[in-house]
């Protein structure tokens, strides 16, 4: 076997990678010591900024295979075809911790899954609960600085985190969510994942319907106590990527199977309650569980910083047959999430092997920029239209139209009869087993009990009741017993 040569970033060749070069033996080190200059300076910007939210993150390679016709609801090519299979790339994250922080906390995961067909890529960025704490983007930056360490403490703050809960009484069916069983997952593994938004599909023949996405862990559901996570967390606090890494490496291959619930676009307007409101879920007996196919993870990535944390997903990248709703929070995420990869990675980060298409070759006329890799031949113009051999158009949209109407100006949602920030957070509550009520009570009394100031308890003392008569006494007892002790 031929030895590797160490060589400079330029390509020459290292005489010496272990003693810099200096002025005698023991004298000062030399400026014209270009392998040191390079080696240091290279060193020093090794780390990018990391992803504002959602920067904890494992991820691994896989496959989307199509078991059921769904044809009949969009005429996306990678699902035109039962036994087609699509290549993928599934990134898990915690959401409020930094980059630093451990897998085993009471946290949403991160779900975000890259499908690279033939027709570009399908990024479809959820999370392991099928609905969210806000409804709007433009409280997102406030909802995120609340659950971030404090400016003045450096730390999370349960002042700051309920603080903004008690103002925000939509968030009470995920804090639900997330202070029940499923709010620590035992690993990545075994969760389920959401594409949470609602979307919409388009047939061939051009008619719309609204979708909702479940990944069910084909593992089972299993999630950690509170005593059980900070256990974990002391042995290991890269719990969850050190078992997806193992499971996978073992080739025990985890999948999840997808299903969709699908409302046909006409119904949206008459619900009951708003159909694009992310803090409430539809239920199974108006929008039946339709399965469509099965996703595997089978491949390890070879170097976790090229693949894992410059993977760069955003909703906004759809395929012919999938687009979006009026959903507020996914509007306003179709535009944040390729913003942040612009700033944290470049305007040219589509250019990398993780993020590129496989199957096709971006071709447009955007150019130049940091790390640019992408020119086209030498008589490709930079401009459109031109009377040359250049990409056009295809006059084709992705997806259906969606209607508008009104004056512009900020608007509240239109009201449906049960737009009701509380009602599925008591139906949740009222679904739940005795043992899962009390640790959903132990679990909201931890936290909401080291608030100092007694109106911000009310509040949220106030949403819980309005959830559920019983729900709300239990966290008022609850939280009384733990600040008298």
């Amino acid at each position: 076997m031929t030895q590797r040569v160490l060589t400079t970033e330029s390509g020459a060749p290292v005489a010496d990678n272990q003693n810099s070069a200096t002025a005698g033996a023991g004298g000062p080190i030399l400026l014209q010591d270009g392998h040191l200059l390079e080696k240091l300076a290279r060193f020093n910007r090794e780390r990018i900024p990391e992803r504002v939210v959602h920067a904890r993150g494992s991820g691994a390679y896989g496959y989307f295979e199509v078991t059921d016709d769904v044809t009949g609801f969009t005429r996306a090519d990678f699902l035109s075809e039962v036994g087609r299979r699509t290549e993928t790339f599934l990134r898990f994250s915690t959401v409020a911790d930094s980059l630093g922080g451990a897998d085993a906390v009471r946290d949403p995961r991160g779900f975000a899954l890259k499908f690279y067909t033939n027709e570009g890529n399908y990024d479809l960025v959820g999370n392991n609960t099928p609905v969210f704490f806000i409804k709007d983007p433009i409280k997102f930056p406030d909802f995120i600085h609340s659950q971030k360490r404090d400016p003045f403490t450096g730390r999370q703050e349960p002042d700051n985190v309920w603080d903004f809960w008690g103002n925000s009484p939509e968030a009470t069916h995920q804090i639900t969510w997330l202070m029940g069983d499923r709010g620590i997952p035992a690993s990545y593994r075994h969760m389920n994942g959401f594409g949470s938004h609602t979307y919409q599909w388009t047939n061939a023949a051009g008619d719309a319907y609204f979708v909702k996405y479940h990944f069910k862990t084909n593992q089972g559901v299993r999630s950690l106590s509170a005593d059980q996570a900070a256990e974990l967390v002391g042995k290991d606090g890269n719990s969850h990527q050190t078992d997806l890494l193992q499971a996978i490496e073992r080739g025990m291959n985890p999948s999840w199977t997808l299903y969709v619930q699908l409302m046909p676009a006409a119904e949206a307007a008459d619900y009951r309650f708003n159909p694009f409101d992310v803090t409430k879920v539809w239920p199974h007996a108006d929008y039946p569980l339709q399965r469509v196919g099965r996703l595997v993870l089978d491949r390890n990535p070879d170097n976790v910083f090229a693949e894992v944390e410059q993977a760069a997903f955003s909703p906004n990248n759809f395929v012919p047959g999938i687009g979006p709703s009026p959903d507020k929070m996914l509007q306003g995420r179709l535009f944040a999430y390729a913003d942040a990869q612009r700033y944290r990675l470049g305007i040219n980060h589509t250019q990398l092997p993780v993020n590129a298409p496989r199957a096709a070759t971006a071709d447009n006329y955007g150019r130049d920029g940091l790390h640019a890799t992408r020119y086209g031949s030498r008589h490709d113009k930079n401009y459109e239209p031109n009377s040359y051999a250049g990409p056009a158009q295809t006059d084709t949209a992705l997806s259906a139209p969606l209607p508008v109407q009104g004056w512009t100006g900020t608007h509240e949602a239109p009201a449906h009869t049960k737009d009701d920030d509380f009602f599925q957070a008591g139906e949740l509550y009222r679904l739940m087993s005795a043992d899962e009520k009390d640790r959903l009570i132990a679990n909201i009394a931890g936290g909401l009990s080291q608030v100092s100031r007694d109106d911000v308890i009310e509040k949220n003392l106030a949403h819980f009741h309005a959830a559920d008569p019983e729900y709300g006494k239990r966290v008022e007892e609850a939280v009384r017993a733990l600040r008298e002790d």
